[in-house]
């Protein structure tokens, strides 16, 4: 099994959709990328911790790629927004790529490059994993749990559906 942690939005959005896809085991919402130990989500929401929203996931490398999860990471999100998705403001909704080990590094910063020789200018960070913290309980699968919410029903449901018109997307059987 394989990690990556990644952060584009509200982790509710990354975790829907990642959850879709085949070859990943598990998705976990949490906190990284910031300065204080064991943050929550309140403290998170104010922007001094420094933590962006993100997903830790689970997945199997002989059936999905990092390089994939990358493709679906900047197709369901506007990587070119800073410290914003749509009306989601704060730091804590910053693009970012946080790195396990450096090949998955040199994979982010490739991806990036792509990007702007097709005129995307990601102001996506990419930066070394610290820490991860797992969110609360109750914002773990939230779309599943929480699908007439009217955030997953207007903001939620449009990314997954996005993902699933993906070329090559492949949902869980």
């Amino acid at each position: 099994m394989a990690k990556a942690v990644l952060g584009g939005g509200c982790f509710w959005c990354l975790d829907a959709v990642f959850r879709q896809v085949e070859g990943i085991r598990n998705v976990t919402a949490g906190y990284a990328g910031g300065r204080r130990p064991d943050p929550n989500y309140e403290q998170v929401c104010t922007g001094v911790t420094g933590h962006a929203e993100v997903v830790e996931i689970d997945y199997d490398e002989n059936k999905v790629d990092y390089e994939y999860l990358l493709d679906i990471f900047f197709n369901i999100h506007d990587p070119t927004q800073l410290n914003r998705q749509g009306n989601d403001v704060g730091t804590q909704y910053r693009s970012v790529i946080l790195y396990l080990n450096d090949e998955q590094k040199q994979k982010a910063l490739k991806k990036t490059k792509e990007l702007r020789s097709e005129g995307i200018n990601p102001i996506t960070e990419i930066k070394k994993l610290d820490k991860f913290y797992p969110a609360e309980e109750y914002h773990q699968n939230y779309f599943q749990k929480n699908p007439e919410q009217p955030y997953c029903v207007y903001v939620v449901a449009p990314k997954v559906e996005k993902f699933l018109k993906m070329e090559n997307g492949k949902k869980k059987s």
